[in-house]
């Protein structure tokens, strides 16, 4: 006796269905984010007549690209006592998508080197691998530096699309919190230097000591 039913697990039509219905609703959240941005871009004009968010934007690119050599904090905590807390979290979101989307990229194109072999198969990447989408939440909404994870991604495979949307999820709040902060608190310009000077020191001043010591282990010419 022929058994006729189908588990809907095994379907081949289902199982190409899924990725389809999937593609579709990440096409539709897509849409729906680009419209919402837009929607608040052309109702607020304090966003598009302000030059000088214009270039709290751009900022938003060297302070996230790879490796950052400028801290953003202070700067959000700055443009907090001058513009809404909503506002200055949609600029910094708005710079911060589309620099993480060529960090992805860039960095891509050099994670399948050989040099490289060993750290894509480091526990780290197998442990980054279990909770992805959580471990990046979580670095982007607490101050555990994040340059990371940027890296991780790329030699994990993780969808990019999973990775911006779990850098919106996360960032936006704590623009958000930050810029609030600046705004409730009204701190004073040469607080917001000496945190800018210091972040500023502790970003660079690592790479600035492994450099030295590169330069110290190369054999002296004859």
């Amino acid at each position: 006796m022929k058994n006729n039913n189908t588990s809907p697990i095994l379907s081949p039509e289902k199982s190409k269905e899924t990725p389809s219905k999937i593609r579709t609703l990440l096409f539709i959240l897509e849409v729906c984010l680009v419209l919402s941005l837009l929607v608040i871009w052309f109702s607020s004009d304090s966003i598009r007549n302000s030059k000088y968010l214009w270039g709290f934007l751009f900022y938003s690119f060297p302070s996230n690209f790879l490796i950052a050599v400028v801290p953003h904090e202070p700067v959000i905590l700055y443009f907090g006592e001058f513009y809404s807390p909503l506002i200055v979290a949609f600029v910094a979101i708005a710079g911060t998508l589309p620099t993480e989307a060529i960090n992805y990229t860039v960095f891509r194109y050099v994670a399948d080197l050989r040099a490289l072999k060993k750290i894509r198969q480091s526990k780290v990447v197998e442990l980054f691998k279990r909770k992805p989408f959580i471990a990046l939440l979580i670095a982007g909404f607490t101050p555990l530096p994040f340059y990371p994870f940027r890296f991780l991604v790329v030699f994990a495979h993780y969808p990019i699309w999973k990775y911006l949307l779990a850098v919106f999820l996360s960032r936006t709040p704590r623009y958000f919190i930050i810029a609030y902060i600046g705004y409730a608190f009204k701190i004073p310009p040469y607080l917001l230097i000496a945190t800018f000077i210091v972040l500023l020191l502790a970003i660079n001043i690592p790479v600035v000591i492994i450099l030295i010591r590169k330069k110290k282990k190369k054999p002296d010419a004859v």
